[in-house]
């Protein structure tokens, strides 16, 4: 029985570091790239608002060409595993370079940054669209699922809140005040130990849903996904979802620093917005076994708007901006932790309406969905400071001020009210899933009795 809980646990855990690994390099990219582009490399926001776009959006390809990929892809070790340990070393090294500072002018530095973001980006791909599509693979148990997608959050979200605690401090202090050596040394820390975790998730974790199927094509691949509406359903969300968290990540540093004035507060609200969702997570077992997933996923979002509401409300007042950010990150924390476990629920929708496991395909579209709402969040931030007339280390503008605040709370509210519309009316895998798993279940032990009787007529 000890060695049972063991295993369970030391799946649990190395399922979960994997996230904590892409999530030290992944907040470092989405709370302080932006800005050390524009403040201290020195690029201008209008093109570093472009480059995002276009970066993202050709990274988003390659999520897909992963898809098929992992979904071609039979070792002994599995399907999904095997790129944790293929990705790793490189991926740490990518986050280095993207945050050193070349000696050249403001068209090298731009081409440099475009190649250096890429790279990550691409790397970022080989190893984090495996890891998410590993889910399915893991266990075919719906609550077990829900505990590792929880576990998975509570490890990952440890690691953005190292990264959003200790960032701007471990750069004060490595740099001694220079920001572009403090940012390097930082990644240096960061991209190492991210290195570190992803080897030991490799070792910890093992697929043992083993599934056979015909080579995955394009075209398979489509015939698999057309007929799987709770999935498309699902995949129009993930704009409307990771839409509004990419504004908030990405004006965060600009909000605290220039919109409310305080430094301090920077590194505060980005511990709050890390932290606390670990204890939103905690309560998504509990309610998930006492409600429809999706539910929990509405009752989240409001929490999230209520602290949204707070945050609007208290204007400057760091009392009221702390208390908001709170509940905010508290409903957060609830909302990505279900999001998780959805996801893999339309892969078995698919499995038993078409015959065909597209785990890998469907979640590397997920991802590239996901790419493009970063790519859009971040090309509208860069749009708007712009229009507004922001500079770099100076006194902003009015309008370069409301520009901050319209994305970093006005447009993040509206899109996760249009998220509660469109999971609310139209999202109902919910209501038959258990007939499906047990379908699937079903199938899978006649198979085994087959393959069992087959044995015994060939010998």
């Amino acid at each position: 029985m000890i060695e049972s809980t063991f295993k369970v646990w030391k799946q649990r855990v190395g399922y979960g570091i994997a996230d904590l690994s892409c999530n030290l390099v992944w907040q470092l990219i989405s709370l302080y790239l932006m800005f050390f582009y524009t403040d201290v490399m020195g690029l201008p926001a209008y093109y570093v608002g472009l480059m995002f776009l276009v970066t993202r959006l050709v990274d988003g390809v390659a999520d897909v060409l992963m898809g098929l990929v992992i979904d071609n892809t039979s070792t002994r070790w599995g399907r999904c595993r095997p790129w944790l340990l293929v990705g790793a070393v490189p991926f740490g090294a990518l986050c280095i370079l993207a945050f050193y500072v070349p000696d050249l002018g403001t068209t090298g530095k731009l081409i440099y940054a475009f190649i250096t973001y890429l790279c990550l980006s691409f790397l970022y791909t080989i190893v984090n669209i495996p890891f998410c599509a590993m889910l399915p693979f893991l266990t075919a148990d719906s609550k077990e699922r829900t505990t590792l997608s929880s576990v998975r959050i509570l490890l990952g979200s440890l690691g953005s809140t190292i990264v959003a605690v200790a960032t701007l401090p471990l750069v004060a202090t490595l740099g001694k005040g220079d920001q572009s050596q403090g940012f390097l040394y930082t990644a240096i820390v960061f991209g190492v130990i991210a290195t570190f975790f992803l080897l030991i998730s490799f070792r910890n974790v093992e697929e043992k849903i083993t599934i056979t199927q015909e080579k995955m094509t394009l075209a398979r691949a489509w015939t698999g996904l057309k007929s799987n509406k709770p999935w498309m359903i699902f995949a129009a969300n993930i704009f409307l979802m990771w839409g509004a968290f990419f504004f908030q990540t990405g004006a965060l540093v600009y909000f605290f620093h220039y919109y409310v004035g305080s430094t301090e507060l920077t590194a505060v609200i980005a511990g709050i917005s890390t932290f606390v969702p670990l204890l939103g997570t905690l309560t998504v077992p509990l309610l998930a076994n006492r409600m429809k997933k999706r539910h929990v996923y509405l009752i989240a979002s409001c929490i999230n708007l209520i602290g949204m509401a707070v945050m609007m409300v208290a204007g400057v007042n760091h009392i009221g901006l702390i208390i908001g950010a709170v509940i905010l990150s508290l409903g957060a924390g609830q909302r990505t932790a279900i999001y998780f476990s959805m996801q893999a629920d339309p892969v078995d929708y698919g499995v038993w309406k078409s015959g065909i496991n597209t785990a890998g395909i469907l979640t590397s579209i997920n991802g590239f969905f996901g790419k493009v709402a970063m790519a859009g969040a971040g090309a509208v931030i860069g749009f708007l400071l712009s229009s507004g007339g922001y500079v770099a280390n100076s006194v902003q503008t009015p309008e370069a001020l409301l520009a901050i605040k319209t994305c970093y709370l006005y447009i993040p509210a509206g899109l996760i009210m249009l998220s509660m519309l469109w999971i609310g009316r139209f999202y109902k895998l919910d209501d038959n899933y258990d007939a499906i798993r047990a379908d699937l279940d079903a199938g899978r032990n006649a198979q085994q009795e087959s393959k069992k009787e087959n044995q015994t007529i060939t010998i």
